[in-house]
């Protein structure tokens, strides 16, 4: 697989659009091509999308002590260092160049699902989440409310997660990346930036910058969820994050003169934060009737999502014991 400067134009979908077939077919293009699309008129306004980053970047500011007060727990909730997550070991020589801060549901302390794996802290916006998750039922043939039923979304897993990337320079014969190549674990993933370019997807064997994304828009990723449910007939976005330095031809001009320079002069904080929505936790992913046939088959075997939620982290993420001896 090649790298590629090259920067691909992604659908956009207007969620407060009444044509919903237009939508269908923008998502269902994106879905088979690239696995990325965009978002608006989400309903989240820009003041408040501003005040998250402010307050994000203030706690990335902190000093580590403080910030390891807060280290990961368990249930996976709280602070992740640089170099806690490994994405792709075989192509990195060490883990992310990034931080990181989870953030979960919130649920009394007597609800019945109050212990379970990833129930923690947080609400999640299901206006936006539904709203998408009916076009790809609606995309692969299914019920609109198909996605709502209690063991898909009725309570799902969905994480908010803080991330910050410093200065270190992305070299891929070094093994060196800001974030490993890798996929989401669940159904979709809600992303917004502060605008620094960095993200790469797969697409067609290349990896590709993203076109620069206004803060006004969400992207939207695909997650593993999708390509198993869809047997693989729509295809899991597959990125990493890659950081470059001089303003010579392999960078993407695709942001302001002012970011370029903060990028070449080795002091810029980006900021992102991704929504992951995952499925419940008891809810069994496995190929849609819409999408197998006697000539063709489902290509993967059942899997309950807590549990392939729980290996993936445990594949990603270093051992807390290790934080434990120092």
């Amino acid at each position: 697989m090649g790298d590629s400067n090259k920067v691909s134009n992604l659908n956009s979908i207007d969620l407060s659009s009444p044509d919903i077939p237009t939508s269908v077919s923008l998502l269902k293009q994106a879905c088979m091509e690239c696995g990325f699309f965009y978002v608006t008129n989400h309903g989240m306004s820009q003041e408040f999308m501003d005040q998250v980053f402010s307050e994000s970047k203030k706690f990335f500011d902190l000093p580590l002590e403080q910030k390891l007060k807060l280290l990961r727990n368990e249930k996976n909730r709280g602070y992740t260092p640089v170099l806690d997550e490994l994405l792709d070991p075989v192509n990195q020589l060490h883990g992310d160049h990034k931080e990181g801060f989870y953030i979960g549901i919130e649920l009394p302390q007597d609800d019945p699902d109050a212990q379970r794996t990833f129930y923690g802290p947080n609400l999640w916006p299901p206006s936006v989440v539904r709203k998408i998750a009916r076009l790809i039922a609606l995309a692969l043939d299914l019920d609109p409310d198909f996605f709502e039923r209690p063991e898909m979304l009725g309570k799902p897993i969905a994480i908010l997660r803080l991330l910050h990337y410093g200065g270190q320079v992305s070299d891929p014969a070094k093994g060196l990346f800001g974030a490993g190549a890798h996929s989401d674990y669940g159904l979709i993933t809600l992303l917004a930036t502060d605008g620094v370019p960095g993200l790469q997807g797969l697409r067609c064997k290349s990896w590709r910058y993203a076109g620069a994304m206004e803060q006004r828009y969400f992207q939207v990723d695909l997650a593993s969820s999708v390509g198993q449910w869809s047997r693989a007939i729509f295809g899991t976005t597959f990125s990493r994050y890659y950081y470059i330095y001089s303003l010579d031809s392999n960078v993407p001009r695709t942001t302001s003169p002012l970011k370029l320079e903060l990028i070449q002069a080795f002091c810029f904080l980006y900021v992102k934060i991704p929504y992951f929505v995952e499925p419940s936790h008891d809810c069994v992913v496995e190929c849609l009737p819409t999408c197998q046939s006697k000539e063709n088959p489902p290509k993967f075997p059942p899997v309950k999502c807590e549990s392939y939620l729980l290996g993936r982290y445990r594949d990603t993420h270093a051992d807390l014991n290790t934080y434990n001896k120092h």
